[in-house]
């Protein structure tokens, strides 16, 4: 049984660093229920640059 935990502890830390690959801005949100990881969430957020921000607002 300890050969099929580590290789859901593998699975698992595989899939979290998949979630961070590419990641500039957001976060990642591991849930646990009873001391088992049940979800894994990815939050993402674009940010504009300021430059191009401005230049929107003024030729409103």
């Amino acid at each position: 049984m300890a050969k099929k935990r580590e290789a859901l502890d593998d699975q698992l830390r595989e899939r979290i660093l998949k979630a961070l690959e590419g990641l500039e801005y957001g976060s990642i949100h591991i849930v646990v229920h009873d001391s088992q990881v049940v979800q894994i969430e990815r939050t993402e957020k674009y940010r504009v640059p300021a430059e191009k921000a401005e230049g929107l607002r003024a030729s409103k």
